[in-house]
């Protein structure tokens, strides 16, 4: 080995690239020249240079080796150093998901799950023998269990480990499922929905959305907050369409031998799986920290302004009552004529248009504000609504419900962004459950309203009410809100 080496004013030279070979066995089995310098001793070596390489290993504080080199046996075995544990580290906390990550998973199982049972509920309660009147009731007894559930989170919210509810919520999801596919009594279903997670509006009313919106709300900058809700939105609606388009699956089972009626008791069962599902997902997201003493208040300095949003939400939510997306299928159903397969593949395209209209609202917010993009998308989509109501035909019916769909989210995460922003960080919960709960319980007041008009073959009236009710609110909104502006727009 010593002939190998040889000395030189500024170190040591080893001449064959098998010595580097033969004192770093490492960087053969293809590690990198760094950490083969790092397995190489304090007072070793000053410098090597490779006679085929131009790379220089230096060490300022590493004195020249003598001529009597000492034994390389160190150099066999790859022992562990802290760089390695260090990486290590690195490796490990590089694998480690944002806590959105989990909770965009989540929604998008709950939103499949909400997708297809909002297509397949009327056509489930028809066939067993039920009036659209008490199909609407089934659908405002929803809506108002959920109002009552999320007035529950908003006071525990405050105070309470969010994720913990939220694995509640997973839990009346399973048992809400499992429940729909094995009773058949009126009464016991009307029970169910008003005490479980049957969502007919296939949207944003949902016991879960005020505490997802809190975590989320926590866990990114105020900067990426419109973004981030646009993106939950988005997996949202994707997943809502892939529901929508799942609701076919009870026809094509028909060649099988499962009935229609089967079939849809089937889809409440993995309905309960994907809470299932949702709930492991929810299990992951961390802990919130423990609330500091001034945070106990449900409501405090944001209080007039949460009213006030509150109230005017209540009549976008009362108006889209009339529209929820059961009550459309109905009207579909009942209107034109149309089949289970080409509805669900109508929500499908419809979903499709809504998703992509939330990455268009979030660019749009950042140029025009929050409330513009609230007032000027939402009434394009309630004239192309009621122009729906008066189509003539099926074909055109449906061109203005796709344009109708295209526009009519795109204030779902600008709705929801903006209540975030003009309430302090203690109220977010809060607010977002008490702007929630006045929504679900005047969503919930509409559907018995509609069904009644369509049991009467006023099938026109409803659609034509709701495109009319959210004009008004679109005006009221922007009259009232358009100088209160959040931080980013200041």
């Amino acid at each position: 080995m010593d002939a190998m080496l040889r000395l030189s004013p500024r170190g040591v030279i080893a001449t064959p690239y098998a010595v580097f070979s033969a004192l770093c066995p490492a960087l053969s089995s293809g590690s990198t020249r760094r950490e083969c310098r790092d397995l190489v001793p304090s007072g070793y070596i000053s410098q090597l240079r490779l006679q085929n390489s131009t790379t220089r290993l230096e060490s300022g504080n590493r004195r020249s080796i003598s001529a009597s080199y000492p034994d390389l046996s160190w150099c066999a075995g790859p022992p562990k150093r802290p760089m390695q544990a260090a990486n290590k580290r690195e490796t490990r906390s590089v694998l480690r998901f944002h806590p959105a990550t989990f909770l965009f998973a989540a929604r998008a199982l709950r939103d499949i799950g909400d997708g297809f049972v909002a297509v397949l509920l009327p056509v489930y309660l028809l066939a067993l023998g039920f009036t659209p009147l008490e199909v609407g009731v089934i659908a405002t007894a929803s809506l108002l269990g959920s109002a009552l559930l999320t007035i529950c989170v908003g006071v525990l919210g405050a105070t309470h480990d969010h994720r913990r509810l939220l694995l509640a919520g997973a839990s009346l999801m399973i048992a809400t499922g499992a429940a729909f596919a094995v009773v058949h009594d009126y009464a016991l279903l009307l029970v169910i929905a008003f005490t479980g997670t049957i969502n007919p509006s296939a949207g944003s009313v949902s016991v879960f959305v005020p505490l997802e919106h809190a975590v989320l709300t926590r866990e990114v900058s105020a900067r990426e907050r419109t973004r981030m809700f646009a993106r939950c939105s988005l997996v949202g609606a994707f997943a809502g369409a892939i529901g929508g388009l799942a609701a076919a699956i009870p026809d094509l089972l028909a060649p099988v031998g499962l009935d229609r009626l089967g079939g849809i008791r089937a889809m409440f069962v993995v309905y309960a799986l994907l809470g299932l599902l949702g709930g492991l997902l929810y299990a992951r997201i961390p802990r919130r920290p423990a609330p500091d003493s001034g945070t106990t208040a449900a409501l405090g300095p944001s209080r007039h302004i949460v009213f006030k949003l509150a109230a005017l939400f209540s009549l976008d939510a009362f108006a889209g009552g009339f529209v929820v997306q059961s009550l459309l299928a109905l009207w579909l159903f009942e209107r034109f004529g149309l089949s289970l397969s080409e509805a669900a593949v109508f929500f499908f395209w419809s979903g499709v248009l809504s998703a992509c209209s939330f990455p268009v609202a979030a660019w749009l917010s950042r140029r025009i504000g929050l409330i513009n993009t609230m007032v000027f998308t939402h009434i394009p989509s309630s004239i192309a609504l009621m122009l729906a109501a008066l189509a003539p035909t099926l074909p055109l019916a449906l061109v203005f419900l796709l344009v109708r769909a295209a526009l009519s989210q795109m204030d779902v995460p600008t709705r929801s962004s903006y209540v975030m922003a003009v309430v302090t960080e203690a109220e977010r919960a809060a607010a977002a459950s008490f702007t929630s709960v006045p929504r679900s319980l005047a969503a919930s007041a509409s559907p018995v309203l509609a069904g009644a008009l369509f049991a009467a073959s006023f099938q026109a009236w409803p659609l034509l009410i709701c495109g009319a009710l959210k004009i008004v609110y679109d005006l009221l909104l922007l009259m009232q809100f358009r100088r209160l502006k959040p931080p980013e727009e200041c």
